[in-house]
């Protein structure tokens, strides 16, 4: 996530320098993971003006320039066209690094004339991409800082830019307007007032009832008479200060609240809309898209769709369409503002292989209290920007109820964290954050998905009070005297059975608890009972049903890379069902190829059922299990049935 700090400060008052922002961020959990500050890297060069500008005596295209500097007249060499006696220029003196170039400026001679420093053009001091010529300034002063007269007549040139690492349970940090929520000065207030239209809107939206968990709630409404093109400056420096390419100002604007306030949104040429209605439904499976990256794609059964009469028109959460994607033709648009299921979402991006913005903020969930207030804010920056009327808003479904409160248990900070907090400190840090308190209640933000408990409420009064004032302390004993055993009976069987194992030759294997359908059904799993809401990959889409699936897959791949003989065990949980109580601990072994090493004769046998037998009863003789057993042929229908035994 990328921001600039005139961004923040946008939204937050504070009189924080970059240095004490950067850390607070970090002190925070928001982890910066560079800045980039134009001003500490164009911090050499100067202002200078050329007071002489002559052909150069060996070359047509170059000119030997005399230049003003605060070092006195130097003499430049350049190859600008519009190098030229009377501008004011950019200078780059010896001992300069240009980043642009990669290069130190040094004193060199071009076709045997001295050249005594570098003009500069936008791109070789990475301003811009624009290279046709140096840079000409209106005016300046000899002399003066360059970074200096960007600050005080382009900021945007110089604006720092922060970036941070992002974890998935945090997604109020992928809108800039939600980490200045975070306690860093004071939160400035913006109220975003609602926009009456002036006729009716002329799309009808409407969200099927099979969809409504995936679609819960869609705003939208038609803008006319709009004047699509290139957006203002402004909005194009914000844009590309964070990696963004501007494109108009219709879609500047969308991306634009998708990184202000973590509200993706979408526009479409409402003259383009086939039918004058949206339809929010579940793909049937089969449907053909062509998206706005200019890749077309087939929909999978179940993937949330919205379509108009022609077909379907956006992937929803994911991407819009070309069919109905604006242009600078564009006079009538339709701003879509919904909220989408993350799961959904996931499935079908990871699906289709498609990486957007939207995608990777409805994924992890946005506000879906924001939903009108973000088609209002885009609509009032619409007619800003553009001109226009709105009309009415028109709604599908309704804003689904993500209220939750917990009890603030103010003496929990100190049992869970160790930090001694005030309580009346705990309730106004809270209150910053946006939870509302009533009594020893705390309700949740809605813009909070990630709050799930009474320790989420602890977690958030401890990092705003910083961690780094924790102190370490050394723990009180209780009673005098030897402590009691802290290990349960079924956790020492745990240790002796993984300690026997390693002692009789068996390497461990530590593997994923997750493994592909195909493999879990072969050892009487793979049930939906037991597959993943959001699985990693379609290799871990289920829990496993025995230790064995993980330990053939690792003998397998150890035997196409040479490794033949194996000895390897595990211990660990297997899963029969998705509740708790539906786990068991299990040890497994697995012996292929032949014995260690050979004797004294130079022999080795292939292991065999015996060597077997000899380890499983050592494991069960360490565990304390009676000595006296039966061997039974009763085992699970994925042992061969006159070869196994269950003792």
């Amino acid at each position: 996530m990328k921001f600039t700090l005139s961004w923040l400060k946008e939204h937050l008052d504070t009189n924080a320098t970059l240095d004490e922002i950067e850390f607070a961020l970090s002190d925070l959990g928001l982890e910066v993971e560079g800045i980039e500050n134009p001003a500490e890297r164009l911090r050499e060069f100067t202002i200078g003006k050329v007071v002489q500008a002559e052909k150069h005596p060996d070359a047509d295209k170059l000119r030997v320039c005399q230049v003003e500097t605060d070092e006195g007249k130097l003499q430049i060499i350049c190859g600008a066209p519009n190098a030229r006696e009377g501008i004011t220029v950019v200078v780059a003196k010896p001992g300069v690094y240009v980043p642009g170039i990669d290069t130190t400026i040094g004193v060199g001679k071009i076709r045997g004339i001295e050249s005594y420093g570098m003009m500069c053009s936008e791109r070789e001091m990475e301003l811009s991409d624009e290279h046709n010529g140096i840079i000409e300034l209106s005016f300046g002063e000899v002399g003066q800082s360059f970074t200096d007269w960007l600050g005080a007549h382009d900021p945007a040139k110089v604006d720092p830019v922060i970036e941070i690492a992002i974890t998935p349970n945090r997604p109020d940090a992928l809108g800039v307007r939600g980490m200045a929520a975070r306690g860093l000065g004071q939160l400035i207030t913006k109220e975003v007032a609602p926009i009456k239209g002036t006729h009716p809107c002329p799309i009808s939206v409407s969200i099927d009832a099979d969809t409504l968990d995936q679609a819960p709630v869609f705003y939208g409404r038609v803008i006319k008479g709009v004047k699509n093109g290139p957006s203002p400056q402004w909005l194009q420096d914000r844009l590309k200060a964070i990696g963004l390419r501007p494109i108009s100002t219709l879609v500047d604007i969308t991306n634009y609240f998708t990184y202000d306030n973590n509200r993706p949104l979408h526009v479409f040429d409402a003259d383009k809309v086939a039918g004058n209605a949206l339809r929010v439904h579940r793909a049937v499976g089969g449907e053909t898209f062509h998206a706005l990256d200019e890749k077309e794609y087939t929909l999978v059964e179940g993937m949330t769709a919205i379509s108009d009469a022609n077909g379907v028109e956006s992937l929803a959460g994911v991407m819009g369409g070309t069919a109905s994607g604006c242009s600078d033709d564009t006079v009538n648009v339709f701003v879509e503002s919904a909220f989408f299921d993350p799961i959904r979402t996931a499935y079908t991006g990871r699906a289709l292989k498609i990486n957007s913005d939207a995608r990777y903020r409805f994924e992890r969930g946005i506000d879906p209290e924001w939903t009108p207030s973000g088609l209002d804010a885009a609509t009032q920056m619409i007619i800003d920007l553009c001109g226009g009327e709105a009309s009415e808003v028109v709604v599908a479904g309704a804003i689904p109820d993500h209220s939750r409160a917990y009890k603030l248990d103010t003496d929990r900070v100190q049992s869970l964290v160790g930090m001694d907090i005030p309580a009346l400190e705990q309730r106004d840090t809270l209150e910053r954050l946006g939870f509302t308190l009533e009594g020893d209640m705390a309700h949740v933000p809605s813009w909070r998905p990630d709050v799930q408990g009474e320790a989420d409420l602890v977690e958030e009064v401890a990092r705003i009070a910083s961690l780094t004032k924790l102190v370490g302390k050394p723990l009180k004993r209780a009673v005098a005297g030897v402590p009691k055993q802290i290990l349960s009976p079924m956790q020492k069987r745990e240790q002796i059975a993984r300690r026997t194992a390693a002692s009789l030759g068996y390497n461990e294997c530590v593997s994923y608890s997750f493994i592909d359908q195909a493999a879990a059904e072969l050892f009487g799993g793979g049930s939906d009972a037991t597959m993943l809401a959001n699985p990693i990959s379609s290799e871990m889409s289920h829990m496993r049903p025995d230790l064995l699936a993980g330990l053939l897959q690792a003998a397998a791949r150890n035997q196409a890379r040479g490794f033949v003989d194996l000895a390897l065990f595990e211990v660990g949980p297997v899963f029969h069902g998705g509740e708790p109580n539906e786990q068991a601990l299990q040890v497994s072994g697995l012996l292929v190829g032949r014995t260690g090493p050979k004797d004294v004769h130079g022999a080795s046998r292939a292991v065999d059922l015996f060597d077997v037998k000899a380890d499983v009863e050592a494991i069960l003789a360490a565990l304390g299990a009676p000595a006296k057993v039966q061997v039974l042929r009763d085992g699970a229908a994925w042992w061969h049935p006159g070869r196994h035994g269950r003792i």
